[in-house]
């Protein structure tokens, strides 16, 4: 999985190269230049959305932390730093949610109760992208009109439909993790570091207590949505600012079908060319120059590194100090 992660790296890498020398390095930079330092304020912005998509994860673990352990600037703390693993590493976007799972353990000591919550988030997650991307689809017809390229993404993301569907099913009524966990001891034996880790039982268990809390599920589904929707605006304030403003309802539908893009082709790390292609064909379709589109993109890229990278030394930080404690801890105790 990691080399063919490197290698979608690589032909993403190339796509993005071949992109800009194709539209114009210079017009770019000289869109990045015209809009200097303004392009800054995409960075404390998309903590917004973050803090949304944040509050629908903290109503699904709520019920297992009645002392408030984890609370929401916690919780957003570790959205950061799994969004920035998914966004920077080469993780094929699951990284972001071992790490998460990693963190929370450090307030909660239920871990099934912590996975469960992530996977369900996820879940939930690629429905709103599902409920986005046809947001953007439908916005994208009004405005325009119906072309092969949007067809050929609801073709995509047809196909693409049968995986969640199945996985939510097996998640609500099929015992996944515990079958897992004893093919693993079949696989590895018993006694084995990868089959101690998993607690099957209890994990499907957990997930299907919060199938049962439709409420909460309503609740963390409509805050993502929230959260993919405010998102959406930094397309409006990043064309804005790059003097090329356009309506509310084509930056929502340039989002969600760049998205939606990167969704299908999730093997890609962060997106890398992916995400570019995206934005120049549903940009043409609205009326967006190529070159404007790079330079989007290019501002996306800028605030995804300043946000993300802050939260990636944050967490080292706090593991470099956990460990220092723990072979102190480990001295005392010798001594």
């Amino acid at each position: 999985m990691k080399i063919a992660s490197y290698i979608a790296g690589l032909a993403g890498l190339l796509v993005l190269t071949a992109l800009v020398l194709h539209h114009g390095l210079g017009e770019v930079m000289h869109l990045l230049g015209e809009a200097s330092w303004a392009l800054l304020w995409l960075v404390p912005f998309h903590a917004l959305p973050l803090l949304l998509d944040a509050q629908g994860w903290r109503v699904l673990l709520a019920p297992r932390d009645p002392g408030g352990r984890a609370r929401l600037p916690f919780l957003f703390w570790v959205a950061t730093v799994r969004e920035a693993v998914n966004r920077l590493l080469p993780t094929a976007n699951v990284g972001g949610e071992i790490v998460g799972i990693r963190l929370v353990k450090w307030r909660l000591e239920d871990g099934s109760a912590i996975t469960a919550s992530i996977i369900i988030e996820v879940l939930l997650t690629l429905v709103n992208q599902y409920i986005f991307t046809a947001l953007g689809i439908v916005l994208l017809v009004a405005h325009t009109q119906a072309t092969e390229q949007t067809w050929t993404l609801v073709a995509g993301l047809a196909l693409s439909l049968p995986l969640p569907i199945v996985f939510g099913a097996l998640l609500r009524y099929g015992k996944l993790f515990e079958r897992m966990e004893q093919f693993a001891e079949k696989l590895l034996g018993s006694r084995s570091g990868l089959a101690s880790l998993i607690d099957g039982e209890s994990l499907d268990s957990e997930i299907r207590g919060l199938y049962a809390r439709h409420a909460r599920l309503l609740g963390a589904l409509l805050w993502q949505l929230a959260g993919y929707v405010l998102g959406s605006f930094e397309t409006w304030l990043a064309l804005y600012l790059l003097g090329h403003p356009v309506t509310v309802w084509a930056a929502i539908a340039v989002e969600a079908t760049t998205q939606a893009v990167r969704h299908i082709i999730f093997i890609v790390p962060a997106g890398v060319g992916v995400q570019e292609a995206g934005l120049v064909l549903f940009g043409q379709i609205i009326g967006i120059d190529s070159n404007v589109a790079l330079s989007l993109s290019l501002a996306k890229r800028m605030r995804e590194v300043l946000f993300g990278v802050p939260a990636l030394l944050s967490w080292q930080a706090l593991e470099a100090r956990r460990l220092r404690r723990a072979l102190r801890e480990g001295d005392s105790g010798a001594a």
